[in-house]
Parts: C-alpha cells; structure tokens; sequence
C-alpha cells in the first residue's frame, strides 16, 4: 500500500485474507476463544470503542507494564456463531470490534480502564467513530459481573456530566456474551503495522480528573 494514500483509504483496505489466521473453522470463520489460564487474582475487561487497531494500541501503550497482563482483539455482542472479520465488517452480525483485556486490578482498576477507554474516543457519535460508520463500531462496555456493571454505569453517568456535556454518550452497556478472537493479523495490528491506519478519533484527551463518590 503507497505510504502516501489517504488513512480513510488505508482503512478501506484493511485485509480480508485468512491466509495468515490460526485456528480456522472449515468455513473459514474464526474460532471461538477458548478461555486462557488467568493468573490468579486477575480480571477481565471488555470494551468497543470503533476500529480494534487503534483501541489495543492505545491501551497497550498507556498500561504495559502497569498491570495490562494480556490483550486481544476480537468481537462480542452478536448473534451469529462464529464470524469472520468480512462477515463483521458487512453490519450483519451485530457484532462490535472489540477489545478484550486481562489486567492485575492490584496495578491498574477497573475504573481506571474505563476512565482510559472514555478519554480515547468519542462515545458521543452513535456507531461511529470518525469516518469508521456502522454498528460495529459502536462504542460499549461489555460487563463480566455485577461490580463491574455497576463501576460502568458510575464512570458512565460521572463522564456525561462532567467530560462530554456537550453531546448524549451512546455507549452500550450490557453483559459480556460470547467472545471471539478477531484473525491473528489483527492482533497487535499497529505494533506489527506502524504507518497503518489509525482512526483520527483515536486520542486520549485531556480530560480534569473525575469526581469519585463520597460513599
């Protein structure tokens, strides 16, 4: 691809060969994720915030070596078996590109991430971010029990009132249903990739601290 073509176009052309994709389906589709060892006393999150490159690399560059033990991406929140990334990209799914992280929460909380994740992109552009349109990029917090739902949903009211007033966030809450890794070449894509593309809502703004509560 010419170092000079246009980063809307570089996205455009993002791969669709499975020729370099581990642990195929005979149909080609990708495998489900089959639950890793976790080290003990480490959890998991879950989140979308559009294209998977730019949301790992992001998370990976802020919290490596700062309790993020692990990453992938992958996707959730659909309701087709087993689906490729051409079958995602197509809307038919329902499944959001997404990021899927095993942390220590002793170096790193779960607030913390999430704080992370709504400084990251806009949650305010209902599935969409930047040129990127489509329910697969939709912005979300895929919750893995109670606690959690219930610091998501804390971030999530503390943020719309104090970091983005000026729009309504559109970020979906809900459990963490079925998940599966996206194609080997999308991990680590921009590690791998550095000229790749990268969606320009992609940024970690400068936000003021967030309140916490006085409970």
């Amino acid at each position: 691809m010419s170092a000079s073509m246009p980063l809307f176009l570089t996205r455009l052309f993002r791969p669709f060969t499975s020729s370099t994709r581990l642990g195929l389906n005979p149909d080609g589709s990708s495998a489900s994720a089959t639950a890793s060892t976790m080290p003990e006393g480490a959890e998991k999150a879950t989140v979308a915030a559009g294209c998977f490159w730019g949301v790992e690399h992001i998370f990976r560059k802020h919290y490596d070596g700062k309790g993020l033990l692990d990453a992938k991406v992958g996707y959730i929140g659909g309701d087709t078996k087993n689906p490729s990334y051409r079958a995602v990209c197509s809307g038919r799914t329902g499944h959001a590109e997404a990021l899927q992280i095993i942390f220590d929460p002793t170096r790193v909380s779960y607030r913390e991430l999430l704080e992370l994740f709504y400084k990251m992109h806009d949650p305010t552009t209902k599935n969409r971010q930047g040129g990127d349109a489509g329910t697969q990029y939709r912005s979300g917090i895929f919750y893995h029990d109670a606690e959690q739902e219930k610091v998501a949903r804390d971030v999530t009211e503390r943020v719309q009132k104090e970091w983005w007033r000026a729009g309504s966030i559109s970020t979906e809450i809900a459990p963490a249903g079925e998940w599966y890794d996206a194609e080997t070449y999308h991990q680590l894509y921009l590690d791998k990739n550095p000229g790749g593309y990268e969606c320009p809502a992609h940024y970690v703004r400068s936000f003021p601290p967030l309140s916490t509560s006085s409970s």
